[in-house]
Formats: C-alpha cells, sequence, structure tokens
C-alpha cells in the first residue's frame, strides 16, 4: 500500500527492443530459410540448418529457383535467384568450396554473350513472375544481376573462368554509367566494395557518388520526401537512402554522405519498424504471397544495417 492508502501503480514495462520484436515477426511470417539465417545473425544460430534450408532451392544445374527471390516464382534457376542465394553463403561464411564451384558452372551458362549476367533468362516464361521483370528471348546483360554476383565471390576470393569476362563488363558497365537509377547503383557499390583493383574502385566510387547527388538519387532529408525524384518504374514512394547504399561503415558508398545525412537515414531506417515487428517492403506488390515472403528478408537486412553502424537493437 502506498502512503495514501491506495495500491501502486505497476511499473511501466520497459519498451520491447527492435530485434525482440522482429523476433517474433520472423517466427510468426518467415520462411524457414529466414527463420535459420535470423538465428543465425542474431541468436547464435549454426550456419548448418542455413545451408540446409538453403539447398531446397538448389538444382541439378547448380543454380537456385524455387521462387528464393520471392518475385519470380517456379522451380526453374534464374540469375537472381542464384544471386540471392551466394548472399546468404556470403552471410554465413560458407562461399566457398564445392558448392560454389557449380554456382560457377551454372552462372557459365547462363551468361550471354559478353560474358555477364541477365536479370532473368527466358525459362522463366510460362511461370508467373513480377511485371516489372520482363521476360524476353534475347535478354542483354545486366549489371543489377552480374555486379553483386562478382563482387561475391572477389571477397571470396572465388576464382573462376567465368570471372574474368564478368568483371570486365562490370568495370565498362560501371564506368560509362551517365545516369542510373538506385537498384544499379547499389549492384556497382556491391562490386565496387569487394573489386580487388582498390585504386580503380575509389575512383569509380567517387565518380557514382557524384551523380547519386547530381540526380538527386538518394533521399537525404527523410522529412520532405516530396522533394526527391522516384526513378521510372519504381513504386509511388520508393525512395532509396544513404544507408541502402552504405550498408556497413566500410562501404565505399559512406564516403558520399555527411555524417548528419547518415544519422537522418538511420534514424529513418530504425523508425521504419512497423507494430507487428517487420520492415515494411518498399518495391512495387503484385500478389500477397510475395509481400509475405520478402518482408522477413528486409527486416533481417535492416537489422544488419542498424547493427553494423553502431545502432543498438536489443
Amino acid at each position: 500500500m502506498s502512503e495514501t492508502g491506495a495500491s501502486p501503480l505497476p511499473a511501466t514495462p520497459p519498451a520491447r527492443s527492435p530485434l525482440f520484436r522482429a523476433e517474433h515477426f520472423v517466427w510468426l511470417t518467415a520462411r524457414v530459410l529466414e527463420q535459420r539465417l535470423f538465428a543465425h545473425h542474431f541468436l547464435n544460430g549454426s550456419a548448418d540448418p542455413v545451408e540446409t534450408a538453403l539447398d531446397a532451392y538448389r538444382n541439378e544445374d547448380g543454380g537456385y529457383g524455387h521462387a528464393l527471390e520471392p518475385d519470380l516464382r517456379g522451380p526453374v534457376s534464374q540469375p537472381l535467384h542464384t544471386g540471392h542465394a551466394l548472399r546468404v553463403l556470403d552471410a554465413i561464411g560458407r562461399c566457398g568450396g564445392q558448392r560454389v564451384e557449380r554456382v560457377c558452372r551454372y552462372l557459365t551458362s547462363a551468361s550471354t554473350a559478353d560474358g555477364a549476367l541477365p536479370a532473368i533468362s527466358p525459362s522463366q516464361r510460362g511461370y508467373p513472375a513480377a511485371p516489372f521483370i520482363p521476360v524476353v528471348d534475347d535478354p542483354p546483360s545486366e549489371l543489377l544481376a552480374t555486379g553483386p554476383v562478382v563482387g561475391l565471390l572477389h571477397r571470396n576470393e572465388v576464382w573462376h573462368a567465368w570471372l574474368f569476362r564478368a568483371t570486365d563488363f562490370c568495370w565498362q558497365a560501371i564506368e560509362s554509367l551517365e545516369k542510373s537509377h538506385p537498384y544499379e547503383i547499389e549492384a556497382a557499390v556491391a562490386f565496387l566494395d569487394s573489386a580487388p583493383d582498390r585504386p580503380r574502385a575509389e575512383a569509380a566510387a567517387d565518380r557514382l557518388g557524384r551523380l547519386v547527388r547530381e540526380h538527386r538519387l538518394a533521399a537525404l532529408d527523410p522529412d520532405d520526401l516530396a522533394s526527391y525524384p522516384v526513378a521510372a518504374g519504381y513504386a509511388p514512394g520508393e525512395h532509396h537512402f544513404p544507408h541502402d547504399y552504405a550498408k556497413t561503415p566500410s562501404s565505399l558508398a559512406r564516403a558520399w554522405f555527411t555524417d548528419d545525412e547518415m544519422t537522418r537515414s538511420l534514424d529513418h531506417l530504425a523508425a521504419s519498424q512497423r507494430e507487428d515487428g517487420g520492415w515494411p517492403i518498399r518495391w512495387r506488390q503484385w500478389a500477397p504471397g510475395t509481400a509475405l515472403e520478402a518482408r522477413p528478408m528486409v527486416t533481417i537486412e535492416a537489422l544488419r544495417t542498424l547493427r553494423a553502424h553502431g545502432r543498438p537493437i536489443g
């Protein structure tokens, strides 16, 4: 009893941490692969279950399919699925050995005439796919698909004949960019952050940073998003922020932004966590299931980005 004779009010419980809320969201909504990834990154889980879950998406040709990348449905191997698989393997420290040798054989078979990757091959025809990923008979090489894959393989010191021409393609594509859009710039950064020729990478990144600022491809003030254009074909409000380019402080893209700009960006990212514990997807939603599958991926990436930049997550 208090001095007034009334029962004391219960102490206000501490606010639930972003990690606690995200964990609930992941167990509620995520595929097994993302559940295992979450456990590995944040709950001291082993890498072995992640690798086992990823194997369910692997095909006999060494590539990956089965809607590993949710916006492409169906069983067939695709470069975007395979790039996603490599990101998973890199994140758990397993991007090497015979598994990656098989992946490189698939990449060789999937390449265009100039040795790089298309975003999507014609084998997707007949299976559902997002309307913003068109299937064509003779798809062009895409920096969007090739850059992150080549960067990951270089970072993990994988050497394969496929890499030589694909690396040359990435250099030529990046150094000739005069206009671009956020996802392509992010793919370029993924390559440049791990390219072996560091002076060349730093020079290319410096030029890209000027392009990003000149064309206002990064929303530097989250409180005034109307001042920043949205790229053609993107969903309404699909802005990209400094943290999307510089996912870690060591990224070459970090030099593109001031400390204040990065602070505002990370504040915005932290504040974007929804009531259900997950982060939203910002690209165009075309089917309910794909959005449900993608949100746990985005949630894990948001937590990893915040943690990499020294933000407390719980």
